[in-house]
């Protein structure tokens, strides 16, 4: 099978923009994996590759900035990421019953994050800072505050139903 000589450089033509966009700045390693990663949703390792040739800098020191933080992710998530505080303010008032109904509503599990059709991404977290809201749940940049299993249901019922309307459109 022959592949087309364009193809690799479409295929990374984003990151080329973001490349361009910050200059080919090394010291803004960390903003062009951010705008990388909102792009892509995660950072592919071949995509790794290619930032540390066009930073000129060791693979190795891209990884290493790419798996220290946090933030960062070299597994694909889903469309919508589902986070779930588990902080002590909202473990206190039941967050790992929405992690369970999750788990059970999406067919995941502790070890299985990401739906197979990549709608969804479940992630426990640390704390989102809201802890006036107990339990709280995030989906995508959407903050949603003293949240039932009930409620988490319906959050996730309504997402499906609106891009079942989306592809029928």
């Amino acid at each position: 099978m022959k592949t087309e000589p364009n193809k690799n450089l479409r295929q990374f033509q984003q990151v080329i923009e973001i490349i361009e966009r910050n200059n080919h700045d090394k010291a803004r390693l960390i903003p062009i994996l951010q705008q990388i990663q909102d792009a892509y949703r995660f950072l592919p390792p071949q995509v790794l590759t290619y930032v540390a040739t066009a930073l000129d800098m060791p693979v190795a020191e891209v990884y290493g900035v790419a798996t220290f933080y946090a933030h960062f992710s070299l597994e694909a998530k889903g469309k919508y990421v589902v986070k779930v505080c588990d902080g002590t303010a909202c473990h206190v008032k039941g967050s790992s019953k929405l992690l369970d109904a999750l788990y059970k509503k999406l067919k995941l599990n502790a070890e299985k994050h990401t739906t197979d059709d990549m709608m969804f991404t479940i992630e426990a977290v640390s704390c989102l800072g809201a802890c006036g809201l107990a339990p709280v749940m995030v989906v995508n940049e959407k903050i949603y505050g003293e949240v039932n299993s009930k409620r988490c249901d319906d959050i996730i019922d309504t997402i499906i139903q609106q891009e079942t309307a989306e592809q029928v459109n």
